[in-house]
């Protein structure tokens, strides 16, 4: 069984994260959605409240499962038996700083491959800072998220 894990922050969930969620969920026997917390930001969203969110736009996928996490992801990988890490990337930006992560990722564990899923041209500028920042200033978010979190999204800023 091929297991994947597609870990990020996910604040907020965006189309482009589902975009990629979607794709990786027909490449892999299960995709494991994993909801860390990154100690670099402060978090808008509890992960609880992420979990929810991200449960609600993939509920129809049926091998798509979420979880949090905190601690390292390939510990994580390990414990799940995860065959690859999903990675989405938008640029040459994202590109350096991923590729980074997945040497790291493997020098620490050298079972764990890595697989970057290209965004689609649409979601490339998509940031979830430019949309959190968007939201503060009550602009429209609809066609930047998936419509369960527009709402949530826009009661943060109220």
């Amino acid at each position: 069984m091929k297991i994947a894990v597609f870990p990020g922050s996910f604040d907020p969930l965006t189309n482009g994260h589902l975009n990629i969620i979607k794709r990786a969920s027909r490449l892999f026997d299960e995709l494991v959605i994993a909801v860390a917390v990154n100690t670099s930001k402060s978090a808008l969203f509890s992960s609880e409240e992420k979990v929810q969110l991200i449960d609600e736009a993939v509920k129809d996928l049926t091998n798509v499962r979420v979880i949090t996490v905190q601690g390292l992801t390939v510990d994580l990988f390990k414990e799940l038996k995860a065959t690859t890490l999903v990675r989405g990337l938008r640029d040459e930006e994202d590109y350096r700083y991923e590729r980074q992560i997945a040497e790291m990722n493997h020098q620490l564990e050298n079972s764990v491959e890595t697989v970057f899923l290209m965004a689609r041209p649409q979601d490339t500028y998509v940031a979830s800072s430019i949309i959190k920042e968007i939201a503060k200033m009550h602009g429209d978010i609809s066609k930047f998220v998936p419509q369960n979190v527009v709402q949530p999204l826009t009661d943060k800023f109220k």
